[in-house]
């Protein structure tokens, strides 16, 4: 009774903002509950059966598997970079502070076909050793790289940047005023990172493993690769190959409880404490200068991640590339390359203005339901991307014969598929898989505006559209560059959505690397590879000048 009483006041009280912010999060969460629907129909699914007495519980080992390796990984390597980056001084420690988050712009399954390549026994590491040492195949061991510990180290290195980025931004924050007082208690270093920085910065460290865990168990393209069976390889088992939807999507929810779980299990540990920095002081911590020997112990530990996250992928791409690239470079890449700017550019554009549309709807809004809509589209980010597409599929599919079918009828001609025939159908998957980063991004740069601007564009005669066009979105431009950068490379990367859901004879750079991929072609797939890597830098890029600009402004601060 009390949502049908606030559905009716929001009706009554609502603009034409709200209704459109309403619209757009009904849309956005239709392929969601498309999917989840299916749980909970009658009947029993026989291929649910047979997965449960064979493989889940293979899914269900592999998948602990992964979230424990990948969450304490992440969480060592982020923590321990972001704490030598922003309270020590050592050589390079202004280059690793920008450098450290390069890594993100490799995604996990390039890195698997890289290092399988670099890896594998005809590989340039066990050809050297066999070389060097005179050894023949059998008389030596080297760990396969394909099993589900190699998993864990490409999703560790790629996703490790999330904690760092924010656990670096908590230690800058949280850190001075509460160091200090931890000295005057007698806390020594490692004293007042264990017992101070570490547990203010704790909410951030979990919401960085989290985003990780939420990428991990969304992957397809790397435990595919590795042939690793996951939830996410058997969402496309059940599909695809047995054509049970209601097993697929019992399946999507197993998943996400993982997930669910993780938070779960951090919001009970936390109980009622609160991580607050009670400290009116809030320069910037002076960094420990080191030892010179120590000093190079710290730069080989931030160095070490951004070699096997970036540098090394990035120029084994390059070699592989440039000598043995694809033999179709030419009019077929440029055409592959088309397909992923043009799917990119539509779907951020659109992305950043149904953000702005919901973000500047639960700013006006009376109740809090606006908020709610916008958890809702917020979902669509942790459902993987097939399960997405499979969403998708089933309701635009039925609208799309029902639009033929009528089309026919008045204009005596047969249309065929004109949403899963084109690009609609995929750009409406990448938005509900990826419209939670643009409103993210949107939304927290909204909420630094205060209201009195609001207040003041009011008094001088300004509309709520006008406020927007005038005062927000001239203040807002940065961030939603930054929002349509995020989507667009988010995009580029994309592989389950676009191999399901792609029409016919459609392929992306995303989908040729896949492709070569598979077929062991891995020196081919290095071109398509290696361009996304490139297009996954802008934002990393961007993210290092806010990083550097940080910097000097807090320096700029403290000289003051």
């Amino acid at each position: 009774m009390k949502l049908l009483g606030g559905l009716e006041r929001l009706v009554r009280d609502a603009s034409w903002l709200t209704l459109g912010a309403l619209l757009i999060a009904v849309l956005i969460a239709t392929p969601v509950i498309s999917v989840f629907s299916n749980v909970f129909t009658g009947g029993t699914s026989g291929t649910w059966s047979h997965l449960a007495s064979t493989v889940l519980p293979e899914f269900i080992r592999n998948t602990v598997i992964l979230c424990l390796g990948v969450g304490l990984g992440v969480a060592s390597i982020g923590i321990t970079t972001a704490w030598l980056t922003t309270m020590l001084d050592f050589p390079g420690r202004r280059f690793f502070q920008w450098a450290l988050v390069l890594p993100l712009a490799v995604p996990a399954y390039v890195m698997a076909y890289v290092y399988t390549d670099f890896l594998q026994f005809v590989g340039p590491v066990q050809s050297w050793l066999r070389e060097t040492f005179g050894w023949r195949a059998g008389q030596y061991w080297f760990p396969d790289v394909r099993t589900p510990g190699g998993a864990v180290a490409m999703f560790m290195f790629v996703l490790y940047p999330y904690v760092y980025l924010l656990a670096r931004t908590a230690f800058l924050e949280r850190a001075s005023g509460m160091l200090e007082a931890g000295r005057s208690l007698g806390l020594g270093p490692w004293g007042c990172f264990f017992r101070v920085s570490l547990p203010l910065a704790r909410p951030a460290v979990i919401a960085g493993t989290a985003l990780a865990l939420m990428e991990t168990l969304a992957d397809f393209g790397t435990v595919a690769y590795f042939g690793v069976q996951t939830f996410t390889t058997g969402i496309y088992r059940a599909w695809f190959s047995l054509g049970d939807r209601i097993a697929a999507a019992q399946l999507s929810a197993a998943l996400l409880a993982f997930v669910v779980l993780v938070l779960v299990l951090e919001h009970a540990s936390r109980g009622r404490a609160r991580f607050n920095n009670t400290s009116r002081q809030q320069t910037t911590p002076v960094p420990i200068r080191l030892s010179p020997l120590v000093g190079m112990m710290a730069a080989l530990a931030c160095f070490m991640p951004l070699l096997l996250g970036f540098l090394l992928p990035a120029g084994l791409l390059l070699d592989m590339a440039f000598s043995d690239g694809d033999v179709q470079f030419g009019p077929r890449f440029l055409h592959l390359a088309r397909n992923s700017f043009v799917l990119a550019s539509v779907t951020s554009v659109l992305a950043v203005l149904l953000a702005v549309v919901l973000a500047y709807a639960a700013r006006l809004a009376r109740s809090r339901l606006p908020q709610m809509f916008n958890r809702v589209v917020g979902l669509g980010y942790a459902v993987p991307g097939s399960v997405i597409a499979v969403g998708v599929l089933i309701p635009v599919t039925r609208l799309d014969t029902q639009l033929a079918a009528w089309w026919q009828d008045v204009f005596g001609v047969n249309p065929g598929l004109l949403l899963t025939g084109g690009i609609a159908a995929l750009v409406y998957a990448y938005l509900t898989r990826f419209l939670a980063v643009a409103l993210h991004t949107v939304d927290s740069s909204l909420g630094k505006i205060t209201s009195s601007m609001d207040d003041a564009s009011r008094c001088l005669g300004l509309g709520r559209f006008q406020t927007l066009r005038r005062v927000h979105v001239p203040i807002l431009r940065g961030s939603l560059l930054t929002a349509g950068l995020l989507v667009f490379v988010d995009v580029m990367k994309e592989l389950p959505a676009t191999l399901v859901m792609r029409p016919f004879n459609f392929d992306t750079l995303a989908t040729q690397a896949h492709t070569l991929a598979a077929d062991e072609r891995l020196t081919e797939a290095s071109t398509a590879a290696l361009t996304i890597v490139a297009v996954g830098l802008l934002p990393m890029f961007l993210i290092s000048r806010q990083i550097v600009r940080g910097r000097r402004r807090t320096l700029e601060e403290a000289e003051v």
